[in-house]
């Protein structure tokens, strides 16, 4: 099923390009003036406009249903709702306090001696 939609949603976004890509501009009309207007009987006495208009609709509203189709069952197939990894968390009785270091002494200090407590602000 998801190769299907996959193909399906590939070939739709080629026509898709395919359709925008000879659809006439804005400024297409200029050519008009100067005697270069050809005639667009195959799409209709209203021109291609409107044909490739309708096309490009239909190709647009296939081409969402299918991306729409895809990510759900790209979804499904993930099993979970957030893109961000879970944490693991360790379990709490693993974790005692012989497993921690005792910090080290600064340098030049006595060995066992507490540091000493800030200066009290001076009164004005």
């Amino acid at each position: 099923m998801t190769v299907l939609l996959i193909i399906i949603h590939v070939l739709v976004s080629l026509f898709l390009i395919g359709v925008v890509l000879i659809q006439s501009g804005k400024g297409a009309e200029m050519g008009a003036s100067f005697g270069t207007a050809s005639s667009h009987t195959i799409f209709g006495s209203r021109g291609p406009g409107s044909f490739l208009g309708k096309l490009t609709t239909g190709a647009a509203i296939i081409f969402m249903l299918t991306s729409f189709s895809l990510a759900f069952i790209g979804k499904k197939g993930i099993g979970g709702s957030s893109v961000m990894p879970t944490r693991t968390e360790a379990p709490a009785s693993a974790v005692t306090t012989t497993d921690i270091p005792e910090p080290a002494a600064a340098p030049g200090a006595p060995a066992g001696s507490a540091p000493a407590a800030p200066a009290a602000p001076a009164a004005k």
